[in-house]
């Protein structure tokens, strides 16, 4: 693994130790019948951090520990700025696996970046449908 490649999966697992944290803000204040949905999207964050800690790991990388906490943009305190939260983290997590996709010399690299950042996508037009959004996709997802 390069540097350039260690250092933007590395960034990539910090937005992915955030965007876990956020989504327990979001649960706290989400609408219930959204309950699965995020549970399901914390599971994948979740999946995906581990899955990259492992990878840095196994390419002999220090893995930095989550941080005890993080600042969310903006107050949420009812499902819609809950639901702007979740699409906010979407949309941090595609710009942090751009950059993935962007520096990464191999083709492995490349292809888990291409998988995270589909992935977000995919969140990401979830909660702007969520939020009447139209379209609730964006051209280029994780352009900064």
């Amino acid at each position: 693994m390069t540097e350039a490649e260690r250092q933007a999966l590395l960034e990539a697992l910090n937005a992915e130790y955030g965007a876990v944290y956020a989504y327990g803000v979001i649960a706290a204040h989400a609408s219930p019948e959204r309950t699965r949905l995020i549970a399901e999207h914390t599971a994948a964050h979740r999946a995906r951090r581990d899955t990259t800690a492992d990878a840095l790991a196994a390419d002999g990388a220090t893995v930095p520990p989550p941080g005890a906490a993080y600042t969310v943009p903006f107050p949420v305190t009812d499902p819609i700025s809950a639901a702007r939260l979740a699409a906010t983290v979407e949309s941090d997590t595609a710009i942090a696996w751009r950059a993935v996709v962007e520096r990464g010399a191999s083709a492995t690299v490349r292809r888990t970046g291409v998988d995270a950042l589909t992935d977000a996508a995919v969140r990401l037009a979830t909660w702007q449908s969520i939020l009447g959004a139209d379209p609730p996709t964006v051209a280029f997802p994780g352009k900064a």
